[in-house]
């Protein structure tokens, strides 16, 4: 069997057509612009990203046709059908929309809305179990109220650490740190990378008010003395 026959029908790039065209019809224009660019964007996510959970088998069909000359490349997107898509759907919202995108309030709402949408979609069209949609709408749902907030505190920790003065910091430490603790003014990091466990850590109240136990920080931490603080922040990804 040629690879190009072993090409899903349909694709996932041919379902999220369907579901962009379905929507069209439903949708006001300003409301189904949005809808389309945040498919776009989850597109984009797979094509860049979903390769990596393939089996060994499916892995060595995308490594042709992706690296296939002319007009017999395809991406991921072109090659594997819609049972993808949510598996696929937390590496969409939970890094994808954080670290590549630059988006404001209102797309990152919108990531959530659509992803949820989508998947009721998916599982109407029988293209998804519905436990399985069930949960990924769940996912959607709360990254429509979870993103936005991220976003805002990511700019917060980003201006305090900024407005530090480096010392001789002791231990400085870059990794992806886990929120275990949230006191007024006071947060408990754990290294995702290796474990350690830092904190206190003293921030203003207004970042202590917005942090989350279980949300992650990737960053920068120093320590001089027995004293914590935060040295450099990146990115908050929602847990």
């Amino acid at each position: 069997m040629s690879d190009t026959a072993r090409i899903a029908k349909p694709t996932i790039a041919e379902v999220l057509a369907q579901f962009v065209s379905d929507q069209h019809q439903r949708l006001a224009p300003k409301t189904f612009t949005k809808y389309q660019s945040i498919i776009e964007l989850l597109e984009h996510s797979l094509n860049g990203y979903a390769y990596q959970s393939l089996s060994k088998g499916d892995a060595a069909l995308f490594d042709r046709l992706y690296n296939a000359k002319g007009t017999e490349r395809r991406e991921f997107c072109e090659i594997f059908g819609p049972e993808h898509i949510l598996p696929n759907m937390g590496e969409f919202l939970g890094y994808f929309m954080v670290r590549k995108v630059i988006a404001g309030k209102e797309t990152l709402r919108a990531a959530g809305t659509v992803t949820k949408k989508l998947a009721a979609w998916l599982a109407e069209k029988g293209y998804a179990k519905a436990d399985d949609a069930k949960e990924a709408a769940e996912r959607g749902r709360e990254a429509a109220r979870d993103l936005p907030k991220a976003d805002a505190l990511a700019s917060l920790l980003h201006e305090f650490a900024e407005r530090q003065e480096r010392g001789d910091e002791k231990d400085e430490i870059e990794d992806h740190f886990t929120l275990t603790r949230v006191e007024a003014g006071k947060v408990w990091l754990d290294g995702m990378l290796d474990g350690r466990a830092v904190g206190p850590a003293e921030v203003p109240l207004e970042i202590s008010r917005r942090c989350q136990v279980g949300w992650s920080i990737s960053g920068v931490v120093g320590r001089v003395g027995k004293r914590w603080w935060l040295v450099e922040a990146w990115n908050v990804y929602p847990g």
